[in-house]
């Protein structure tokens, strides 16, 4: 059983206890019964390069694990995952990804639905399993998630969240380091360790105050919804929308644009390179607007750019020249000036509900997906995915009516493929 730590006022003003006081608190985070003892932080960890012995140490499933990776992608499309770091109740294990063997002998764990995999904004770590084991660790606790809907801050690094939660300040000289490189340093290994080393005690600290605020479900679907992501990783179905170039161009030209960021987004994943590598966003939009007449001309527009890539002007041609199937649905980008007034009332409505339920700025809503939400009520489209669930419940009876004046609602469905 967990010791009982008697809660603090402030605990209990978070829990809506003593009347008067707001029931998000801020700092410091209260502390809580606790499912099982804080790893201990003089725990030594265990360098793991042979199977059987990863085998034998995960063998005795725990109920929960806390999990990080180290990975490159300066070079490549895919995270080149260098080494997963895994915390069980009274062990640190420091996995060599580059042994061989050691991703099979992962796998069953990561994909153990029984173990709660407690990790901290791990949306790139998702694809980097993937990518390397075949399967996305779940069920999942994102520690980042977690302290945002708790009222404490949005995008909150795990060093910041560790030393304002927890009171212990970690290093930070190793987070740009060379991670497939062999030997690694003994600062590399302590930092690894500590990525993974506090993810219990926030785990214990977080859970219980989403608890406390009746916000479980909230996380559990979020959560549910990066896995979801990560599983299906077919990329941005409209990627032109985040290109600002986009709003200048007319329809014709956006189409192309559209055929040529979808060519370059498989091309960067059977080549295994960097996006910019295949073809920079400036050329790309250059290409859309102004369209060759020609194969030859294409290649000399080609040839008038230094990091233009010659020698894909075949494939570059046969995607200018091949509609898309759905390029008739791209929604058209937003226009600042056009938009500028009912995007900001959606702002300010989205706003005043997350005061109202303590949320930072940005979790109940980010100004992207309200923009998609406003394109896909004058489209009588679905709400989009990141907007559906929970976080529906709470916007629409804000937001319907600006979507459709008059209507008293929205009139869209949610779309949960997103």
């Amino acid at each position: 059983m967990g010791r009982q730590i008697t809660p603090s006022p402030r605990l209990l003003a978070c829990r809506g206890a003593e009347p008067g006081l707001p029931r998000i608190c801020r700092w410091p985070l209260a502390t809580v019964r606790l499912r099982a003892s804080p790893l201990n932080p003089d725990t030594v960890p265990h360098w793991i390069t042979d199977p059987r012995e990863l085998d034998h140490r995960i063998a005795r499933r725990p109920h929960r694990v806390g999990l990080d990776t180290e990975f490159i992608r300066e070079r490549t499309y895919w995270p080149q995952l260098a080494l997963v770091q895994i915390a069980l109740d009274d062990d640190i294990l420091l996995v060599d990804t580059l042994a061989p063997g050691i991703t099979d002998s992962l796998r069953p764990l990561l994909a153990d639905a029984a173990v709660l995999k407690v990790m901290h904004s791990p949306s790139e770590d998702l694809v980097a399993f993937r990518h390397a084991c075949g399967v996305v660790p779940q069920p999942l606790f994102d520690t980042q998630a977690a302290a945002a809907l708790a009222g404490i801050a949005a995008g909150m690094g795990y060093q910041r969240l560790v030393q304002d939660a927890l009171g212990v300040a970690l290093a930070k000289g190793e987070t740009r380091s060379d991670w497939l490189r062999r030997p690694l340093s003994p600062s590399q290994l302590e930092y690894a360790a500590d990525d993974v080393r506090h993810l219990f005690a926030l785990h214990d600290a977080l859970d219980a105050r989403l608890l406390g605020l009746g916000r479980e479900a909230w996380l559990q679907e979020d959560c549910a919804r990066m896995v979801a992501n990560a599983e299906r990783d077919d990329g941005d179905r409209w990627p032109h929308l985040s290109l600002r170039a986009a709003q200048f161009l007319d329809e014709a030209a956006r189409h192309r644009l559209l055929r040529l960021l979808r060519w370059r987004e498989a091309h960067a994943r059977r080549a295994d390179r960097p996006r910019s590598w295949i073809l920079d966003n400036e050329l790309a939009v250059l290409l859309a607007r102004e369209p060759a007449g020609s194969l030859a001309q294409l290649q000399r527009q080609l040839d008038a750019h230094p990091k233009a890539p010659r020698k894909l002007a075949d494939a570059i041609w046969q995607a200018l020249q091949t509609p898309l199937d759905d390029e008739a649905q791209a929604p058209e980008p937003r226009n600042e000036d056009r938009d500028k007034q009912a995007l900001r009332r959606l702002q300010e409505a989205t706003a005043s509900r997350s005061a109202d339920l303590g949320l930072p700025d940005g979790v109940l809503a980010s100004r992207r997906w309200l923009e998609q939400l406003l394109a896909a009520a004058e489209s009588g489209n679905r709400w989009p995915g990141p907007l559906s669930g929970w976080r529906r419940a709470e916007l629409e009876p804000a937001l319907g009516p600006i979507l459709s004046p008059g209507e008293g609602g929205s009139g869209l469905a949610a779309d949960t493929s997103v």
